[in-house]
């Protein structure tokens, strides 16, 4: 990943952007089709042992059999809101494949009211929530050099979740995409976050159109003020990938002060774990 200065601007108008280089997927093609994919039923079981539900049909990569796909599968993949009929918000200068999702009601009336909602039961509807969610912020506050390179990323993201080479931490795999995939919704937290279009700090109207989903960190840069949480991007460990999902520049306030250079890690989202090549 690279920043690119476009050689077709006017000088001293020059534009910048990520150059997102392809290792493991190829442009024009699914992400997902590189894999093998496993159909299991899950058991989610009481502290004592007793049956709580049971999940069926789950499809995930081949790799992810055994305890893994169990984790993913109790605790990761959504279990209930997630509307059967779906259209997509356009959005001006968003692309197609990117703009989010809200629920078809005129097509969800068709249905039994028991049958409107469900749940995720594909591991690539997980891993697109995520991506794709990713990408969409990246793309709203001008992070891309291209559409191009829009696509790479989500779909370099998409294989590096699916083959297990990367992973964010638990809260982005219980909140990330609810609403961009889903148009989920709910009463809002106190998250705030910077405006794309102003630059401004905002609060959030709903728990996750802007979710702040970041654990306790020793990190050092990590802070809890309303401001300087909705901003900082709080680094993984063990190798793990971590992003906000509102990334943007950094806000000249004092609680930035000496982290200018902060924009520079908060512009890649993820970062390839150096075990994944």
């Amino acid at each position: 990943m690279q920043t690119r200065i476009k050689g077709d601007s006017e000088v001293g108008e020059a534009e910048s952007g990520l150059v997102i280089e392809r290792r493991f997927t190829t442009a024009g093609e699914d992400a997902f089709d590189v894999f093998d994919w496993i159909e299991m039923d899950v058991e989610i079981r009481n502290p004592d042992g007793s049956m709580a539900d049971t999940v069926e049909g789950v499809k995930l990569p081949s790799g992810f059999s055994g305890v893994p796909g169990k984790v993913c599968a109790q605790k990761y993949l959504r279990k209930a809101g997630v509307p059967k009929h779906l259209r997509k918000v356009p959005e001006d200068g968003v692309p197609v494949w990117l703009q989010r999702s809200t629920p078809d009601h005129e097509r969800l009336q068709t249905l039994d009211a028991g049958n409107r909602m469900g749940g995720e039961t594909d591991g690539r509807e997980l891993f697109r929530r995520l991506a794709g969610t990713w990408t969409y912020w990246g793309w709203k506050y001008g992070y891309f050099a291209s559409e191009a390179d829009a696509r790479a990323y989500f779909d370099e993201m998409c294989y590096l979740i699916a083959s297990q080479r990367s992973a964010p931490n638990s809260p982005q795999w219980f909140n990330t995409g609810l609403h961009w995939a889903y148009g989920i919704e709910g009463p809002a937290q106190g998250h705030s976050f910077v405006d794309p279009e102003t630059g401004e700090l905002e609060f959030s109207t709903n728990a996750y159109e802007h979710p702040q989903p970041t654990p306790a960190s020793s990190n050092p840069y990590q802070t809890h003020s309303s401001a300087a949480q909705s901003r900082l991007w709080v680094f993984g460990t063990e190798r793990r990938c971590c992003s906000s999902t509102a990334p943007g520049p950094v806000p000249t306030s004092p609680e930035f002060e000496g982290l200018a250079n902060l924009s520079q890690v908060v512009a890649a989202p993820v970062v390839y774990c150096p075990s994944s090549r």
